[in-house]
C-alpha cells in the first residue's frame, strides 16, 4: 500500500511538473519532449488505476502518434522564437483571463465534487466483473454513448480537414501531380517525330 502511495505520487508529480515545463520551456522541441513525458507519466497513473486499456491508447494513440506528429510540425516550421516572443505580451491579458476563468473552474469542481449524485460515483461498481476492463468499456462506448462516439470522430475529421485546408499553400516553382491533366494528355502532345536528315558521305 505504501509503494503504491509512493508510485502515484512519484507518476503525479512528474506530471505536473512537465506541463509546466511544456508551458514555460523556450525551446519548442523541449516543450514537446516534456509533453511526452507528461503523457507517458499519465499512462502510469491509469496502470495504476486499473485501466490498462487507456494506459496502452495513451502510449501508442499520442506518444507514437500525436507527438511525434508535433516534433515534425515545430521542426518543419522553424519558428522565429523572437517573433513568437513579441506576440507573447500582446495575447497575454486575453490568456489571463481565459486561464483564470479555468483555475476558477477547476477549483469550484473540487470543491464540490463531494455533492456529486451517487449514480455518478458508483458507476464502476455497476459494471460487471465478469469481463475484463477493455470488454466492459467497449460495451459501454458502442451502446449507451455510441452516437457521442461518432460524434466525435466527424468533429475530429472536420477539424483534419479544416488543417489540412488552412496549410495548403500554392508555392511557385513547386512542381504537383495533376491527375486530370495526366489522364487528358495525347500522345500528339508528349511524343514529336522528327526527320532525321542522312548522314553525308553514306
Amino acid at each position: 500500500m505504501i509503494l503504491a502511495s509512493i508510485t502515484f505520487y512519484m507518476f503525479a508529480v512528474i506530471t505536473i511538473l512537465s506541463s509546466f515545463m511544456v508551458i514555460f520551456s523556450r525551446n519548442p522541441v523541449h516543450s514537446v519532449l516534456f509533453l511526452i513525458l507528461a503523457f507517458i507519466n499519465v499512462a502510469g497513473l491509469f496502470i495504476l488505476l486499473g485501466a490498462e486499456f487507456l494506459a496502452m491508447i495513451l502510449i501508442i494513440v499520442y506518444v507514437g502518434a500525436v507527438a511525434v506528429l508535433f516534433m515534425f510540425v515545430v521542426m518543419m516550421l522553424n519558428m522565429n522564437l523572437a517573433r513568437v516572443q513579441e506576440g507573447v505580451l500582446h495575447y497575454l491579458p486575453t490568456g489571463g483571463m481565459i486561464a483564470a476563468v479555468l483555475l476558477t473552474e477547476l477549483i469550484f469542481v473540487l470543491i464540490t465534487s463531494q455533492d456529486f449524485p451517487e449514480h455518478i460515483t458508483s458507476l464502476p461498481s455497476q459494471l460487471s466483473t465478469d469481463v475484463n476492463n477493455t470488454e466492459a468499456l467497449g460495451n459501454l462506448l458502442y451502446t449507451k454513448y455510441f452516437y457521442l462516439f461518432q460524434a466525435s470522430g466527424v468533429i475530429l475529421l472536420v477539424a483534419m480537414i479544416g488543417a489540412i485546408v488552412l496549410t495548403l499553400r500554392e508555392r511557385e516553382g513547386v512542381l504537383k501531380q495533376k491527375i486530370s491533366r495526366q489522364v487528358q494528355r495525347r500522345r500528339e502532345d508528349s511524343v514529336e517525330l522528327k526527320k532525321v536528315p542522312p548522314r553525308s558521305g553514306m
